[in-house]
């Protein structure tokens, strides 16, 4: 196996001595020459081990160690100190070091320490994959339902799966795009072909072109090494374009060019390259109105466009609730040790009357909640979140109108305190937990949200997990 290994010095000959020892079994090396240029590495390359000195100008080893631990988790770090400064090593250690050599170092010792945080990282990358896979095949199970929207929506599937026709799914956040473009994939002609998702409202601007085309060495700043992109990752497969409405216009007129003409042209290559390529675009915009206000091309809208698959919303195939809830339920028991063997009649009818503003994924995020805090093999009505009940937001109008029944409360203070925390707590579990946008769909500060938070009693680790 073929590993990418960064080395972080400002010293050249440490550097050349490093890549001449390291660059063999395998590995590649490449070498920054302090802590921005090496984020900037690891920025446009694969790595997957970072050996680093410790004093370095500008930005030093613990401050580089602390970045890398918080962009990339599971990137092992070795850092590099000097004999009299052992305890700066032991201190890189406690933040989150995978080892330490001391200089001068022995080669043979270099090599036994990069050989273990390299097993180390295959381990992980090893543990990521199958948890890959696993989620893929749950997403793939995950396409239940009998209701007749649904069923338009596996009709569709069926008739395209084996084209190669662009594909643009439409429908609101969470009723389940990726899992659909996923199961086209699978059932498809492609299937044994990469399937590639990228997210465009997830990359920044200025790095799109060279993520989807690829760029060469020296193309701009930072470019240190050739990089593919993603169409040519996704060579005889299918590249999933999920959020394209969120592409800026000046990038669209370069992805309608390689979706009429199937090349590209990497960043600073003047050289074209074919490429094969199934697309599937997702967006939850409207697109049409998009193109009516300047902001997507239409040329682009009718080439995504050719085999438009809309996807429900949760709260128009109802009849399905119950499939779904069941379907995460046995899955969901499964992976946390236990056995659920359905819900109660009462409990059913409260999903079924609740109206899922964050569909699919809002839904398994309760049931996930109610298997946790079930405490029998049946899920009842009190094991599911309180904002399914009362007062909770409807539709597309969540959040504008409130209905506290006809009864004259006894207590208006604690009605209104319900009402409050109903709010509060479906904003909670569509935003995942994110506070700051809970608030903003709620209309309210981030500190007045935080002080409802504390007085109405609302611990958020334990509503959205």
């Amino acid at each position: 196996m073929t590993h990418n290994l960064l080395v972080v010095d400002d010293e050249p000959k440490l550097c050349d001595l490093l890549s001449s020892a390291l660059s063999q079994n395998g590995i590649q090396v490449f070498t920054a020459s302090n802590g921005l240029h090496a984020l900037k590495v690891l920025e446009q390359e694969d790595i997957d081990l970072v050996i680093s000195d410790w004093r370095m100008p500008g930005m030093d080893g613990p401050q580089l160690l602390a970045e890398i631990k918080q962009r990339y988790p599971q990137l092992p770090v070795i850092v590099m100190t000097a004999y009299s400064t052992v305890k700066n090593a032991v201190q890189s250690m406690r933040n989150g070091a995978y080892d330490y050599i001391a200089k001068p170092f022995d080669i043979d010792e270099l090599d036994i320490t990069v050989s273990k945080a390299l097993q180390f990282r295959d381990i992980l990358k090893d543990n990521q994959r199958m948890r890959a896979e696993l989620e893929e095949q749950q997403q793939f199970d995950s396409l239940v339902g009998d209701s007749p929207a649904f069923r338009r929506v596996l009709q569709a599937v069926d008739s395209v799966r084996e084209s190669s026709a662009t594909i643009l799914l439409t429908g609101e956040s969470g009723t389940g795009k990726e899992m659909v473009a996923r199961a086209i994939h699978k059932h498809g002609n492609r299937a044994d072909k990469p399937f590639v998702a990228v997210n465009c409202a997830a990359i920044p601007e200025g790095l799109l072109e060279s993520e989807m085309f690829g760029h060469r060495k020296g193309a701009f700043t930072g470019a240190v090494a050739d990089r593919v992109g993603r169409f040519q990752q996704a060579d005889k497969g299918t590249l999933f374009l999920d959020e394209v409405g969120d592409m800026p216009l000046a990038l669209q007129a370069k992805i309608l060019r390689a979706l009429q003409e199937r090349v590209i042209e990497p960043v600073g290559d003047p050289r074209e390259r074919k490429v094969d390529v199934r697309v599937i675009a997702a967006t939850n915009k409207n697109l049409l109105e998009a193109v009516a206000n300047k902001e997507f091309r239409e040329d682009l809208y009718y080439r995504l466009n050719v085999f438009p698959i809309p996807l429900p919303a949760l709260r128009e195939r109802v009849e399905d609730i119950a499939l779904l809830a069941r379907h995460f339920a046995h899955s969901l028991g499964a992976t946390a040790g236990k056995r659920i063997s359905g819900f109660s009649p009462e409990a059913l009818q409260a999903m079924a009357s609740y109206a899922w503003p964050g569909n699919i994924r809002e839904l398994q995020n309760c049931v996930e909640r109610a298997t946790i805090v079930a405490s029998g093999q049946v899920i009842e009505e009190t094991d599911l979140p309180g904002y399914l009940f009362g007062s909770q937001p409807q539709g597309a109008e969540a959040g504008t109108s409130i209905s506290v029944g006809p009864q004259v409360p006894s207590d208006l203070d604690a009605a209104l305190a319900e009402v409050e925390k109903a709010y509060i707590l479906a904003a909670l579990h569509q935003s995942n937990g994110v506070q700051a946008a809970a608030a903003q769909m709620i209309g309210i500060s981030e500190r007045s949200f935080w002080y409802r938070l504390k007085k109405l009693g609302i611990q958020v680790d334990k509503i959205v997990r």
